[in-house]
């Protein structure tokens, strides 16, 4: 016979401080009393630690606008150097070194947001299996976020499309990276699912 399976709960840092509690009434010395109340102690100060339970499970509006804030902090300065003309000119007319800062960008997102470690990200429902949902998110808001300031405040406009998309692109670049960290930094510490990574 086959033992019943056991449901496997979360155990939370309350659970945890009950337990105490419970053992608390069962102690018989002062010093025994007196290791419980510092342990409760010491379970009080972990659960105000800021960097506990910060894995990040989902890819909410609040993540979006993170990631937003994030793209127009660090790109806000690209968008009004003119630096970006000459080197967007550049890359229009060398389309492989465009296609090598697309791949660079990509490869800086993924990193800042699986390989540098800042948080505990956690891949749920990639697209077609493979393709995290995170990193595509944030690439889009930072390209619809260079393109749309870039149109918005006169920068570009879109007279001469191969020749401003470049442009947008190196803004883009920049914005990438600041949507990344804006995204990851204040951390998203909820366990439960609410969107995917």
């Amino acid at each position: 016979m086959s033992e019943p399976e056991e449901k496997h709960e979360k155990t939370t840092i309350d659970d945890v401080y009950e337990q105490l509690e419970a053992l608390e009434e069962t102690v018989d010395t002062s010093h025994e009393r007196t290791e419980v109340h510092r342990t409760m102690r010491l379970v009080s100060r972990l659960s105000h630690n800021q960097t506990v339970g910060r894995v990040i499970t989902g890819f909410t509006r609040k993540d979006k606008a993170e990631a937003f804030v994030g793209s127009v902090v660090i790109g806000l300065p690209m968008l009004v150097e003119d630096g970006v003309f000459s080197i967007g000119a550049f890359l229009a007319t060398h389309p492989i070194l465009l296609v090598v800062n697309f791949l660079f960008t990509v490869g800086l997102v993924v990193g800042i947001l699986y390989v540098a470690d800042f948080r505990e990200v956690h891949i749920k429902n990639p697209y077609f299996g493979l393709v995290p949902r995170r990193p595509v998110w944030v690439l889009l808001i930072a390209y619809a976020t260079a393109a749309g300031l870039m149109t918005l405040w006169g920068r570009i406009t879109w007279d001469e499309p191969w020749l401003n998309l470049c442009q947008v692109s190196v803004v883009f670049t920049a914005m990438a990276l600041g949507g990344s960290l804006g995204d990851i930094l204040p951390g998203e510490h909820e366990q439960r699912p609410v969107g995917d990574a």
